[in-house]
């Protein structure tokens, strides 16, 4: 597969979406043994900063798209080559928002092979948008020894009281690698469940142990949902990531066994985003 990460780039800024690249799931699955039937539905939530096009008279036009990737499509789209496809607008004239909206759609949704969702905003539609960190109760001032900085599930470690507990617990203290750059992938994560508790500092020791791992951001997610569902398994899991954004985009991987109807914490973004 050819990725155009990590490559010299040769900017277009006419409308091309031959730039877009997929990326099977299953690249990632397989190592997780997730290739039949998922434990849990979810979302890829995306915002792009850096997105313009021109009107019909030449003026250009400046918006805030976002994408919504449903977990069971077959591909994600990669992060590099969407940039480079939402460059190629940068001097091709749209008649209107829902033209653009409309062709970027059906684009994304070829690509992952599933049906994507787009919103195109203007700059005033965010003048009141939220911003804060994840609600719940954050693990990351407790007092842990790190001795680990790739991924180790033996970590993970239920609490010796066998409490039943339903809770939600946050970490801003998630950082991977692109797997491709070996760049860093900054995020906060958001673990939300039910069932007998998690001790509190083996699951701040398991996300710090991602530090040196190398992974797409979904792919990270996905692992963190398995490893604590097989280590742990609790009755209910949800897992949530927001990541800073890089090149004007970042990448929220959303992932839980509960319906996910009326989610809408995507809509709020986190501090460092």
């Amino acid at each position: 597969m050819e990725l155009p990460l990590g490559k010299p780039t040769t900017y277009n800024d006419q409308y091309d979406n031959n730039l877009l690249v997929a990326v099977p799931r299953s690249l990632g699955r397989k190592e997780l043994n997730l290739q039949k039937e998922l434990p849990f539905k979810g979302v890829d939530f995306w915002n792009c900063y850096e997105v313009s096009w021109l009107n019909t008279k030449g003026k250009p036009c400046a918006r805030i798209l976002e994408i919504e990737v449903p977990a069971e499509s077959e591909c994600l789209v990669e992060s590099k080559s969407l940039k480079l496809y939402l460059n190629s607008f940068n001097g091709t004239k749209f008649k209107s928002d829902d033209e653009a909206c409309n062709l970027i759609q059906k684009d994304l949704s070829l690509t992952a092979k599933a049906e994507v969702k787009i919103t195109i905003s203007t700059l005033d539609a965010y003048n009141n948008k939220k911003i804060s960190q994840f609600s719940g109760q954050s693990l990351d001032d407790l007092d842990v020894e790190i001795l680990d900085y790739n991924v180790n599930s033996d970590l993970l470690k239920l609490s010796e009281n066998n409490k039943k507990v339903e809770e939600t617990l946050f970490s801003d203290l998630l950082k991977s690698n692109c797997l491709i750059t070996n760049q860093p992938d900054w995020a906060s994560v958001q673990i939300t469940y039910k069932g007998n508790k998690i001790d509190h500092e083996s699951l701040l020791k398991y996300i710090i142990s991602f530090r040196d791992h190398n992974e797409f951001h979904e792919q990270c997610v996905e692992h963190i949902f398995y490893d604590i569902m097989n280590k742990c398994k609790p009755e209910s899991l949800s897992v949530f990531a927001k990541y800073t954004r890089r090149g004007g985009v970042d990448i929220n991987p959303f992932r839980t066994t509960e319906d996910i109807t009326d989610f809408a914490l995507h809509k709020i973004r986190d501090i460092r985003q």
